[in-house]
């Protein structure tokens, strides 16, 4: 995409803006809604993939932690992380982002007590023990490809992939999990929700005007042709890990 943009116009669009047009892009295609895509962003000139890793929420985050992690961008803890959360009504996710669910979760020898039983056996088929942890397996189990809110219907019957998807209804006394009914019941609701929160997390603290770069190649800083670093410019790209 970003060989074709330059090809038109030179050092005019971002990686950021591109970013963020493909995700709105890859709702809408999906069945999703769509929506006015703000732009403007500017790529960063630095990368920190440790410092990535330890803000974004990671698929064995307990509630409280991704919680956290949405306030500490100056995202809402409700509903922008159970809307945001939806994304996973589409896409796959690696054996090994899950595989502790399944054999040995919390360091128990027992798998997840809130992960449906059917869909247990299924997954072990998909991801033995010591198999490879590469193999992808569907976050949606009714409607794997499509954007709707399939992925809160299954989160009420156990059926939500990561440990990070099942917190928002399983936790005792979850705040999230009467959104997750609401969403489950009325897709109207949980689209209006995901366009306000995308639209939320993809402005915040965007570099504009002269800040950052206009990257060539989305994969490196200009100048930098041995060093791949990420495009993101703000903290709104957490789309990426949507």
């Amino acid at each position: 995409m970003k060989a074709a943009v330059e090809k038109a116009c030179r050092r005019v669009v971002s990686c950021a803006d591109i970013l963020t047009i493909a995700a709105e892009r890859s709702v809408a295609l999906s069945g999703g809604p769509s929506w006015a895509v703000p732009l403007g962003r500017r790529d960063s000139r630095t990368a920190n993939r440790a410092l990535a890793n330890q803000n974004l929420p990671g698929p064995s985050n307990s509630l409280d932690e991704l919680k956290s992690s949405f306030r500490n961008v100056g995202l809402n803890d409700k509903f922008d992380l159970v809307a945001l959360s939806g994304a996973h009504t589409f896409g796959r996710a690696q054996c090994k982002f899950f595989s502790d669910r399944l054999y040995d979760f919390n360091k128990t020898g027992k798998p997840d007590p809130t992960l449906d039983r059917t869909l247990l056996k299924q997954l072990r088929e998909l991801c033995p023990q010591g198999g490879n942890g590469a193999v992808l397996a569907n976050f949606d189990v009714k409607t794997p490809d499509a954007f709707d809110n399939k992925y809160f219907s299954n989160l009420r019957l156990r059926k939500g992939l990561l440990q990070s998807d099942q917190e928002l209804f399983s936790t005792p006394g979850a705040d999230t999990a009467a959104i997750v009914e609401d969403f489950g019941r009325n897709q109207t609701a949980f689209f209006k929700n995901f366009v306000i929160s995308m639209i939320r997390m993809g402005n915040l603290k965007p570099l504009t005007g002269n800040q950052g770069e206009i990257r060539l190649n989305c994969r490196r800083v200009n100048g930098n042709n041995n060093i791949a670093t990420r495009s993101s410019s703000s903290e709104g790209d957490l789309v990426s890990s949507f």
